[in-house]
């Protein structure tokens, strides 16, 4: 007998497989030697009270033993002779999308312009030791894009434009745990994704695809108004050719050329709202004794606290972004002369800190042609910035966030940093609009020093920041303290451009043959969303190639 239940238990009960069958057999009244498996299907927690409960959707297999896989798999056929399809960028988006060519029947050649998932980690290394950025191969470039080394979060609110549920299953046949199928807030962890990465890329090519590393993509080869492949430069300074019967472009949030590219070329695009802000980064201890109403913290058996914050300041959105419970704050800067923080948690989040974006809505009517007109009376880099004529309307956005980034680092230089040392303050200093003369301990290995950053970020961030940290404080007692951090700067939420492309078949608004994909082309946040999105994309490529 197969049976399905749900149950709400203690986190002690809901701890392992033995507890929960322990507990299950009391519930229905019979011998606990009869239950073979249980299966958790659905789990989450619910800490709105003092006593924290523990959700569960169980299948339990009674003098059984489950015969079906706890997740379901999906088979790659051999592609070598099939028709091509180029695919640029090997992030979520384009992995997904090349693996559903795959499925249909095609070919893809994948691009990458950064390098493989493992040499990446010698190249952030140095950006934590020494300082230096790699502007081809850091936390956005590489194989994996900014996922890879992100967190691995899974969670998504986007369930409308495809299967959330055969995202999760693929990753679960490369290797990720099946906790994540079962999850309210899914996670692989920094540690363990890129190994799944790794052999979702071995799968590509055991079909017969390709996958070229250090390959950046520089023109598309448009004829007749149909693009038929890519021009690519690679590091010896050779130019590849490659033609294809369509090109997915999937080259992530920060590919800040690919954009300007395009607006020279005179493809449609447009310019798209964004948030940013800091990374605020309190004591992991803090934040569970808040979450769990508890001075004890999370204790045994629940693990490290989440929170989620959002309200409206002053007409636009203030919320917390990408919560890395138990967490590490990184560079994630994609050039010299930037500081740009991103969060990102092991699988076990165990570390000492937890930290999340906390982050303001602008739109694109909010920056008016003017990278930082709200300070450019305080700050000589502001005015240089301002003066900057901007290639395409389309690009002000970007330009934006790009001119907040180097101001970010010219700060850090000029309160006695070097290299990616952030400019940092306390929460409540920073609230207060006080300067911090001494800054508590961090999990951002480049170093932090104090800096007003209530003082310096552009106007109309800082006040919604301190308004939101007010709200967000009388919410939930002890979050704003002082023994919280902010680092600057968060900037990278999003895309700031959106690659214009046809709602129905999802190809470009005027060019035939071009795909824009993802969160790079402004229709996807996140892993599982640009895995799904890519999913969407090849599809609709297949059925133009075969149709």
């Amino acid at each position: 007998m197969i049976k399905e239940l749900q149950v709400r238990v203690v986190p002690q009960v809901a701890y392992s497989e033995q507890n929960i069958a322990d507990y299950v057999s009391r519930e229905l009244a019979i011998d606990r030697r009869t239950i073979k498996h249980v299966r958790v299907l659905k789990r989450s927690i619910d800490a709105r009270q003092r006593q924290v409960m523990v959700n569960l959707t169980l299948r339990v297999y009674v003098n059984e033993e489950p015969t079906d896989e706890a997740y379901q798999r999906t088979e790659y056929p051999d592609v070598t002779k099939g028709k091509k399809v180029i695919v640029v960028g090997e992030g979520p988006c384009g992995l997904f999308a090349a693996l559903r060519l795959i499925e249909r029947g095609i070919k893809p050649i994948v691009i990458e312009r950064g390098k493989n998932v493992r040499e990446r980690k010698v190249d952030l290394a140095q950006i934590k030791s020494a300082q230096r950025v790699d502007s081809e191969s850091n936390y956005s470039f590489g194989e994996g894009g900014a996922g890879a080394y992100s967190d691995g979060k899974l969670y998504t609110r986007s369930k409308k434009r495809g299967s959330v549920e055969k995202i999760l299953n693929v990753f679960c046949q490369f290797g990720a745990s099946t906790s994540i199928l079962a999850d309210a807030h899914p996670h692989i962890g920094t540690d363990k994704l890129p190994r799944v990465i790794e052999a979702m890329r071995n799968q590509i090519l055991e079909c017969g695809g390709e996958v070229h590393f250090q390959t950046k993509m520089t023109e598309l080869i448009i004829r007749n108004n149909k693009v038929c492949g890519v021009i690519a430069t690679q590091p010896q300074g050779g130019t590849l050719t490659l033609e294809a019967e369509a090109v997915i472009l999937a080259t992530g949030h920060s590919a800040r050329d690919v954009y300007r590219y395009l607006a020279q070329a005179g493809i449609d695009i447009e310019a798209k709202g964004i948030a940013v802000g800091v990374r605020l980064e309190h004591p992991a201890e803090l934040i569970d004794q808040i979450q769990y109403h508890n001075k004890q913290g999370r204790g045994k058996y629940l693990p490290a606290a989440e929170y989620s914050f959002v309200t409206q300041v002053d007409g636009r959105g203030v919320y917390s972004f990408c919560m890395c419970p138990g967490g590490f704050i990184v560079p994630a800067a994609t050039d010299k002369e930037q500081i740009v923080v991103n969060g990102m948690s092991p699988s076990n989040r165990g570390g000492r800190w937890s930290n999340s974006g906390m982050v303001v809505e602008v739109r694109a009517e909010d920056v008016n042609g003017n990278p930082l007109n709200q300070r450019s009376d305080l700050n000589p880099l502001n005015q240089r910035e301002a003066r900057l004529e901007l290639m395409n309307s389309a690009l002000v956005v970007m330009e934006y966030q790009e001119a907040l980034e180097r101001m970010c680092w010219q700060q850090g230089l000029q309160n006695g940093g070097k290299g990616q040392t952030a400019p940092a303050q306390r929460m409540a200093d920073f609230v207060k609009g006080r300067l911090s003369y001494d800054l508590p301990q961090t999990s951002y290995t480049p170093g932090v020093v104090a800096s007003p950053l209530h003082f310096w970020m552009p106007k109309d961030i800082a006040t919604r920041l301190q308004k939101g940290f007010d709200y967000f404080g009388k919410q939930r007692k002890g979050f704003l303290t002082n023994e919280a951090l902010m680092i600057g700067v968060e900037t990278r939420t999003s895309a700031p451009v959106r690659i214009l492309r046809d709602n129905e078949t999802l190809q470009h608004v005027t060019i035939e043959g071009l795909f824009p994909a993802g969160e790079g082309a402004g229709y996807a946040g996140g892993i599982v969303s640009a895995g799904v999105d890519g999913e969407r994309v090849a599809d609709m490529v297949a059925e133009k190639i075969n149709g």
